[in-house]
């Protein structure tokens, strides 16, 4: 009987973790590994990285853009666009659930000395035209001037939320006809894509600026792409330079980023299946809160029972071996990706229902 926590404890060490933090834990493909050893490579500041050029160019034109801009993380991507979009002592308005609000650690008010104006996002990501319309300041010697609208697609905070080309566009209307530039945050723009059945060039047609990240569901070890026109991508190389994030031969990423763009988008769909798998899995567990219907990507909200706080929750699962996130309140985040299978989704869904009915670990 002694021995029973040694033999539990090599059992945890045997059990396979279930990693649903995030898309980004995603590894790179054997393809995409053969591409980095063999990258052509130049020295991308001088504009002369083949493979970083031939990734850009790709980006642009599956967004519809006229050029795009290579960057380390999404997070930069919306930063320099901001710094290029603005002025300081301008105001941003941007979704009160936003990532760039709640997750980029307020870098573009500390770099840019912007105002970020916030606008309620509803459960779904959307914001009211007609509120975002009337947040827009006019000319006012008191008052900021607004220049950018920020919104997000698909929305992280929101549960993966997708927005439709028409409510996008309606967004864009409102802002062009006050003078404000549209930048898209959208790093899992091919998820909406997928989702809707439509190219990712008509959800990024009115944005000025979209981001798009290649290392989350299509599985790139790294990097994100500042799309928009060739002036705007001119400027913004200045910014990227001025904040570190020029890279020198950096097409040994670049070249995963192609394979990412050129076989990842469509299998996208496997990660929206597992997604809605995970989602009425849920559904089913007695005191588990969860809304299958509202599952548009590859992004699970969910509530544990009124019993345990999330927190407490969630670290009860990373000892059975399945991972999630906290993302405030009573919602636990799970993300669904190519690491994770039906089999995997499946045991996740047995351990959670192990944990909510107090089962001891066996």
């Amino acid at each position: 009987m002694r021995h029973a926590p040694v033999e539990n404890e090599k059992r945890r060490m045997l059990v396979k973790t279930i990693d649903l933090r995030s898309d980004t834990i995603t590894h790179p493909t054997e393809e995409m590994r053969r591409a980095i050893g063999t990258a052509e490579v130049g020295d991308d500041v001088f504009g002369e990285d083949p493979s970083i050029n031939r990734l850009e160019e790709m980006a642009a034109r599956m967004l519809g853009k006229e050029a795009s801009m290579f960057t380390p993380s999404g997070t930069m991507s919306n930063l320099i666009a901001v710094l290029s979009h603005t002025r300081p002592g301008n105001e941003v308005l941007v979704g009160s659930e936003s990532h760039m609000l709640w997750n980029e650690v307020g870098g573009a008010s500390a770099l840019g000395g912007v105002v970020m104006h916030t606008v309620p996002n509803d459960e779904d990501g959307l914001i009211d035209l007609d509120v975002m319309e009337a947040a827009i300041r006019p000319p006012n010697i008191h008052y900021p001037p607004t220049t950018l609208l920020c919104i997000e697609n698909t929305h992280n905070r929101c549960g993966g939320a997708v927005l439709t080309p028409e409510y996008t566009s309606g967004m864009a209307a409102v802002a062009h006809r006050h003078g404000l530039s549209v930048h898209l945050d959208g790093a899992r723009i091919f998820n909406a894509a997928v989702a809707l059945g439509i190219p990712a060039g008509e959800l990024a047609r009115d944005a000025d600026s979209i981001c798009l990240c290649i290392s989350k569901g299509l599985s790139a070890p790294v990097g994100s792409l500042l799309c928009g026109h060739r002036e705007f991508v001119e400027k913004a190389r200045k910014w990227r330079k001025m904040v570190g994030g020029g890279m020198r031969q950096a097409g040994v990423i670049a070249a995963a980023g192609i394979i990412a763009l050129n076989t990842m988008v469509v299998r996208l769909a496997d990660d929206h299946t597992a997604a809605q798998r995970l989602a009425h899995g849920l559904a089913r567990i007695p005191g588990i809160t969860s809304w299958p219907e509202k599952v548009q990507t590859n992004i699970v909200m969910f509530e544990p029972p009124a019993s345990n706080t999330t927190p407490d929750f969630i670290q009860a699962m990373v000892s059975r071996g399945v991972r999630f996130t906290y993302p405030g309140g009573r919602r636990v985040r799970a993300v669904t990706h190519r690491m994770v299978d039906a089999a995997d989704i499946d045991e996740a869904l047995n351990r959670i229902e192990a944990q909510v009915g107090g089962k001891a670990e066996t």
